[in-house]
């Protein structure tokens, strides 16, 4: 055989050197070939993964707890809060249309509904400004309002100074706020009450803490099962059935696993509940009342700017009528208790108010515009609507009621897991030193 044809043998791998004497490699191969050893290697194991379940059950109880808090008192708070800007600027918008129908002086009721929509909104948008970021939809959607309410405000102003005075100007005015309202701030409004509604259904997935959780179950799955590998070693090792600190320690185990599984499916349960029966109607709930004071609004604006019918297909109040029947609708199939009775009553009245409507268009078409602005602001009509947007205010209150009653059942039991998971671990580490600890003794 040729130089070039040896060189192109490969070599033949030779064996796999051991670890370096003195290594940790070669200190646990070492401990696996003598008893006591192998003792040792089972006591850091458990001490090892007794430490980490008592760590992470009380991070998975904190991090449920702070998500669970979360919920209660900054984020659904906040879906509120956007609700109450929205539904008081549409009332806003609403009122001051009612109150301009009248004609001069406008009736002090309306006058006091009017300036009571802005106080609310106005309120509601500074405590809103504190529970959210400084960046974001949500703080330039606060940053608009902000700026854009006061701008509404003197122009409605200016429609009812002119009002007073008969010119026609005023409505005008009255025009161009209410196009302020609908255009700008009731779509910035709409973004806020949006971005609340996702920080609420993002809170549910932090409230949970699923990957907390997981590791907490693999964990407590791995200490379980070191601790019965130990206690069947022992007895086939040392002819002994049972090592009592070892068999209090899997009993301890077992506890901690029972506590945490029933107060993290209570949560996960209470959870569910509150987004099913709090949650999604007080958001859709919020959506139909809006839904309402628009219609109302644009029957009103219709009659102020004396235009006659708008245009088929071009009617705003339409497009909010299918809206409002539409959550009307979802809001009745999903609703039950005082929720579904009030809902139910909300409907009754809307078919009521929509009668109301058709007559007021029927009389405006037909040429009769004093008789249909009377029918408008007068009381059996503001009667009607006033029932039907009381009807979804208290269907709304039961729901907020229900959220609040399912958010602090789901923070019961967290506080005390926070505390007690590591204790208890704690303690499961104890016993196992002192069950292996007697054997490792017989061996000196």
């Amino acid at each position: 055989m040729s130089t070039a044809q040896l060189d192109r043998v490969a070599p033949v791998p030779g064996p796999v050197a051991d670890p370096a004497p003195g290594g940790l490699l070669w200190r646990v191969r070492a401990l696996r070939h003598t008893s006591p050893g192998r003792l040792q290697l089972l006591l850091t194991a458990l001490l090892v993964f007794g430490v980490l379940t008592g760590l992470v059950a009380g991070l998975t109880a904190a991090s449920a707890r702070a998500g669970t808090d979360d919920l209660g008192d900054r984020a659904q708070p906040l879906l509120v809060e956007a609700e109450t800007i929205y539904s008081a600027l549409a009332d806003a918008d609403t009122t001051a249309a009612q109150a301009f129908l009248a004609g001069g002086l406008e009736p002090a009721e309306l006058t006091r509904r009017y300036e009571g929509d802005l106080d609310r909104a106005t309120t509601a948008l500074m405590s809103a400004a504190r529970r959210t970021p400084p960046e974001g939809p949500a703080a330039e959607a606060i940053r608009a309002l902000s700026s854009g309410i006061p701008r509404y405000a003197a122009l409605v102003a200016s429609a009812r100074a002119n009002n007073r005075q008969g010119l026609p100007v005023g409505a005008s005015y009255l025009s161009t706020a209410s196009q302020l309202s609908r255009d700008s701030l009731q779509p910035q409004a709409q973004v806020l009450f949006r971005s609340a509604r996702d920080e609420v259904d993002e809170g549910y997935g932090g409230a949970r803490s699923s990957w907390w959780s997981a590791l907490l179950v693999i964990l407590l799955v791995a200490l379980l099962g070191t601790l019965l590998v130990t206690q069947v070693h022992l007895s086939r090792s040392t002819r002994r059935t049972f090592n009592v600190p070892l068999l209090v320690a899997t009993a301890v185990t077992l506890a901690l696993t029972l506590t945490t599984a029933v107060v993290l499916a209570g949560q996960r349960s209470h959870l569910t509940d509150a987004a099913r029966d709090g949650s999604a109607p007080v958001a859709l709930l919020a959506e139909a009342r809006i839904y309402a004071l628009r219609e109302r609004g644009d029957d009103a604006l219709t009659l102020v700017a004396r235009q006659g019918p708008p245009e088929p297909g071009k009617d705003p109040y339409e497009v909010n009528s299918r809206e409002l029947t539409r959550r009307l609708d979802q809001a009745g199939r999903g609703a039950a208790g005082p929720a579904r009775t009030a809902v139910e009553s909300a409907a009754r009245n809307r078919r009521d108010w929509e009668n109301a409507h058709k007559r007021i268009r029927a009389l405006d078409e037909s040429g009769r515009y004093d008789e249909a602005v009377k029918l408008a602001v007068g009381e059996p009509t503001t009667r009607t609507f006033t029932a039907l947007t009381g009807d979804l205010g208290r269907a709304l209150e039961d729901r907020k009621a229900a959220f609040t009653r399912e958010i602090d059942a789901a923070g019961r039991g967290l506080g005390l897991l926070t505390v007690l998971g590591p204790l208890l671990a704690l303690a499961v580490c104890a016993l196992a030193a002192t069950g292996l600890r007697a054997r490792l003794e017989e061996y000196r």
